[in-house]
């Protein structure tokens, strides 16, 4: 289940794997993500593999903890809570992004362009995917510009202690990078304004640090994977840039999805389609499935942008807890593609990006690209 990127979509809409109820279909995949009667986001941010005792002890060291606030909440708190931190993402705010985020991806993407002129070899991961996603958040959290490296190195770190399958001495590893970050977070949160200071007010400070910290990697590292997926793709595939960028997006993100599967735990006895749950039985729904099965587009596994039903995947998830960034997410990623569209038909792939085992998260390897002779 750490690889399902390489599985070929299930004919079973339901079934049982690797301890997981997993569910594949489209319609079953958002009546789960819906149903908080019959589903709780408790588990969404646990760890797959338990962390063991002396990784443990390096998180406590830090006061690194995560109570239910985004992803993982279904207490009452999780509404003012997202209502509040909704309004950093509104949309007013992220459309007013588009002239400062075309002119950074320009300044981005014109010295990558320069370094592939002089005859290098260019990682386009580390050039693009990962500079602008992580810039526009800061810009938008009022985050520190100078802490970027950092907050992009505790990411990664981040989804493969909780979502990877590392082994006991990686996972204290994971933890050495983790914990000190978490630490920075909570210094952060006890003196922000804005909505972290309203969450720290109404809820504490380990409140506001877990808010953050959980859109600190989900409000950049994913939209970061989904560009390197999708400037792969079509780097291989040129002829797809003879669309808008909006409809390329749109499409990738349906049979691209930076995050696989996400996770709920079932609160009651119940079934999904014909398969019986119990209470206390871990759902994982398979997103990227979900988004290439028969009856969401009319091609529904092939790439078409533009094709009825590209909106319709689930990328974004759905439900209480649908991406607050998604609006963000696609903007950047539509700017980026038609800032670089004059430029990926004279590249070719040195290296194609890998991704390492992970339960949720792609995590793609670099994106090495050079111009073809």
């Amino acid at each position: 289940m750490f690889e399902l990127w390489k599985h070929p979509r299930p004919a079973a809409p339901v079934f049982r794997r690797d301890g997981q109820v997993v569910v594949a279909s489209h319609r079953l995949a958002r009546e789960v993500l819906a149903d908080r009667e019959r589903f709780s986001a408790a588990n969404a941010l646990d760890a797959v593999v338990p962390v063991p005792a002396g990784a443990l002890r390096e998180l406590a060291s830090h006061r690194f903890r995560l109570p239910a606030t985004l992803a993982n909440n279904d207490t009452a708190t999780h509404g003012p809570i997202r209502e509040r931190f909704g309004e950093v993402f509104a949309p007013a705010r992220v459309a007013a992004l588009r002239p400062w985020l075309t002119g950074l991806a320009r300044r981005t993407v014109a010295v990558a362009a320069h370094r592939l002129r002089a005859g290098e070899d260019v990682d386009l991961d580390a050039a693009v995917s990962s500079e602008i996603p992580l810039a526009a958040l800061a810009r938008l959290l009022d985050f520190e510009a100078s802490a970027t490296a950092e907050v992009k190195r505790f990411s990664r770190a981040a989804l493969e202690l909780f979502w990877g399958d590392p082994s006991p001495a990686r996972q204290r590893e994971l933890a050495e990078a983790v914990g000190p970050f978490h630490a920075m977070l909570r210094g952060w949160a006890a003196v922000s304004g804005g909505a972290a200071g309203d969450v720290r007010e109404a809820y504490g400070e380990d409140a506001a640090t877990a808010a953050l910290f959980f859109l600190l990697v989900a409000g950049q590292e994913t939209t970061s994977q989904f560009l390197t997926l999708l400037l792969h793709r079509l780097v291989e595939e040129p002829a797809l840039l003879a669309h808008e960028p909006a409809l390329i997006v749109e499409e990738g993100q349906r049979l691209l999805p930076p995050i696989t599967s996400w996770r709920r735990v079932a609160v009651q006895d119940t079934e999904i389609g014909d398969v019986p749950v119990a209470a206390g039985d871990s759902v994982l729904v398979w997103l990227a499935a979900a988004g290439a099965d028969e009856g969401v587009a009319e091609c529904p596994a092939r790439l078409v942008p533009g094709q009825r039903g590209s909106r319709r995947h689930l990328a974004f998830g759905a439900g209480a807890h649908r991406c607050l960034g998604s609006q963000l997410s696609r903007l950047e990623a539509e700017v980026v593609v038609a800032e670089l569209a004059p430029l990926l038909p004279r590249c070719t792939v040195v290296a194609a990006p890998v991704s390492d085992p992970n339960l949720s998260f792609r995590m793609p390897s670099p994106l090495v690209v050079r111009l073809r002779d």
